[in-house]
């Protein structure tokens, strides 16, 4: 009985978990971008859970909103149950392939993000500095792509979703060549300062835009690959099972409360320190840079999404190690079961 419970329990707690993060990000939308009350301020407003009663009442219509997210949100995390109640077939290694390729994608998109956006908003800023943009997009143009808010919304969220199609076309991503597009662009500013004594804000812009980018969407790449550094005394010498045993303790008591941390933490209220930066569309200081700031504070919100997707896909894994394969199964490591390989 209790064998067949836990991995039942595992996919509903899969579910919740990576529903609740995204629910969490479309209720900081709603919530900050479009004025809506949102649940903690629909409790505040009755004085519920604890919580601090408003200044303010809210109105009628702001109480029915709150009650619609409310219900909305919960209907979504009942859903979630409803649906791992109804597919008892599905077993924890299909599952944990399946969010697997989930932050797959998000990582796809985010890497062609970063090079579409990067590349123009660097063309961009390149013309207006020399003075040449409004001779190629005439006066009015030119004064508007000199706002943030006008940049963001008609040059850079255009790009995002054309970077949803393309992550959708071109199944596989190679960060080596986000890695040799910083090299590239550190050299060229090496060159063009010391040899042309020439150099503008928006070159050392692109190089950080790219290396952030780099550094965090590649994280949960890596962890898939077994390519972060693992220092461990007596890991190794663990059996199968007791390396599954530790490595779902560590995905859910260390890996996966990281994440929520980063994003509570920085998206916990509007003057937070990713939510700020988005909704400003906050650049840089330097004149003529690249807008692009306000990107690189979202940057962790993709790598907590990530690798907390990541982190549920590998306790799914590490689940099946324990209540679904015997020891006489030929194992079959984690990198091998995500990409469809061994028995």
């Amino acid at each position: 009985m209790r064998a067949s419970i836990i991995p039942l329990i595992g996919r509903a707690f899969a579910y919740l978990m990576i529903s609740g993060v995204f629910l969490y990000l479309f209720n900081n939308y709603l919530v900050y971008w479009q004025e809506l009350p949102g649940s903690y301020i629909l409790f505040s407003h009755y004085g519920w859970f604890g919580l601090e009663a408003l200044n303010e009442p809210l109105n009628e219509e702001q109480i029915t909103q709150g009650w619609i997210q409310v219900v909305f949100y919960l209907s979504v995390l009942f859903a979630c149950v409803v649906y791992t109640l109804k597919t008892p077939a599905r077993n924890l290694d299909q599952e944990s392939v399946r969010f697997a390729a989930l932050s797959a994608y998000i990582i796809r998109f985010a890497f062609w993000s970063v090079l579409l956006i990067g590349f123009v908003d660097m063309i961009i800023s390149f013309l207006r500095v020399e003075d040449l943009l409004e001779y190629v997009v005439g006066e009015w143009l030119s004064q508007q792509l000199g706002r943030p808010i006008f940049r963001g919304t008609y040059v850079h969220y255009p790009l995002l979703v054309g970077a949803l199609f393309i992550a959708a076309w071109k199944p596989g991503v190679s960060f080596t060549w986000l890695a040799l597009m910083c090299v590239m662009a550190e050299f060229l500013i090496v060159v063009t300062r010391f040899v042309f004594s020439y150099e503008q804000a928006y070159m050392g812009d692109v190089v950080r835009f790219w290396y952030a980018g780099l550094f965090l969407f590649a994280s949960a790449q890596t962890l898939v690959e077994e390519g972060h550094v693992r220092v461990d005394v007596l890991y190794a010498t663990f059996s199968r099972r007791k390396k599954a045993l530790f490595d779902s303790i560590g995905c859910l008591l260390l890996g996966m409360p990281v994440c929520w941390v980063i994003l509570m933490h920085g998206m916990g209220g509007r003057g937070n320190s990713i939510n700020s930066p988005i909704l400003s569309f906050e650049v840089s200081q330097s004149g003529y840079g690249m807008y692009v700031k306000y990107l690189m504070a979202a940057f962790l919100i993709i790598f907590a999404i990530t690798m907390l997707i990541q982190f549920v896909s590998f306790l799914l894994y590490n689940l099946g190690q324990l209540y679904q394969h015997t020891d006489d199964e030929e194992p079959r490591s984690y990198q091998q079961l995500v990409a469809g390989k061994g028995s």
